[in-house]
């Protein structure tokens, strides 16, 4: 079992307009709703590669509910503890004429520390059945600066290999847990090393704890600083549509990669391909096997030279 957790958990809205104008009013051609959250979105990429995963974290108020019935609906078990906030909502608005995806993200609700306290005996719990822990998201108001450090020493102490994305104090107060991997965008990389240079940023972040660290370009695919080497994993294509769940789609390629101890070039050849055909798929955390299936074979994945920090 993979366990995913997602402490500001959301209810992912998603608007497809024909075309976006800002400052303007806007038809909506057809609106989805659904549970989300950056480890939600890892669950049901897993779920639909036929593994199975538990989703964990904090959900509140009406718009929990409905989180939890879709999780039901889609047949992914869940734990999530009650709190007596109200789960945040996800606004993504697709412009399909564009082929691009304006989101808005609210904060979250505040967790008290006894909620807190809960969610991690909680965890501790779960990770007795766990063969991986996916560590993702943004932290809610409330959570300590260092949750995703302390969620990782508990996963090791469980002998379970821990994943992490996430982005700026959140990120690196984790690397001090040495996360078995981090994987962040190439914004956020740079956002925590101060470092323009992707490449040199995540040697930094390996050098301050992560085990390994995969890193996001967009549409140029996929860098990895690891201790069997270096690489740059690119897409043979690129694709238009909703992004939005593509980051997760490449987190639940690396997981398994973990999992099953796959080679790197081909686990990131898999984390490529997956988050590609996410973007091709209309809401986070589907993905289109069609594409999945085509493009995997194609990615070019070539070594690199490791530019380190000093």
């Amino acid at each position: 079992m993979i366990l995913t957790v997602t402490l500001n958990a959301a209810l992912d809205v998603t608007y497809r307009v024909d075309r976006l104008r800002p400052r303007g009013s806007n038809r909506v051609r057809s609106t989805a709703e659904r549970a989300g959250g950056k480890g939600i979105n890892v669950a049901r990429v897993l779920h639909a590669l036929g593994r199975e995963t538990v989703v964990t974290g904090f959900a509140g108020g009406a718009a929990g509910e409905t989180l939890r019935r879709d999780l039901a609906a889609a047949r992914l078990p869940e734990r999530l503890l009650p709190i007596a906030g109200e789960t945040r909502r996800t606004v993504a608005v697709v412009d399909e004429s564009a082929g691009d995806t304006t989101i808005l993200l609210e904060p979250g609700p505040a967790v008290p520390t006894e909620d807190w306290a809960r969610l991690l005996d909680h965890v501790d719990r779960l990770l007795t059945q766990a063969s991986a822990a996916v560590f993702s998201g943004s932290l809610p108001p409330g959570a300590p600066e260092d949750a995703y450090g302390r969620l990782v020493r508990l996963a090791h102490a469980h002998r379970v290999p821990a994943v992490v994305d996430a982005d700026g104090a959140a990120l690196r107060a984790a690397l001090a847990a040495g996360p078995d991997l981090v994987k962040p965008n190439a914004d956020e990389l740079a956002a925590a090393t101060g470092l323009a240079d992707p490449v040199a940023a995540a040697g930094a972040l390996v050098d301050a704890g992560a085990g390994a660290v995969v890193a996001s370009l967009g549409p140029d695919g996929l860098i990895a600083v690891t201790p069997q080497g270096s690489w740059w994993a690119m897409p043979p294509e690129q694709l238009a549509g909703n992004p939005t769940g593509a980051g997760d789609a490449a987190v639940a390629a690396l997981t398994l990669g973990l999992v099953d101890a796959t080679p790197w070039p081909e686990r990131l050849a898999e984390a490529v391909a997956l988050s590609a055909a996410a973007v091709a798929a209309p809401l986070a955390g589907d993905f289109d096997p069609d594409v999945h299936r085509r493009l995997r074979a194609l990615v070019d994945v070539q070594p690199l030279h490791s530019q380190r920090s000093s």
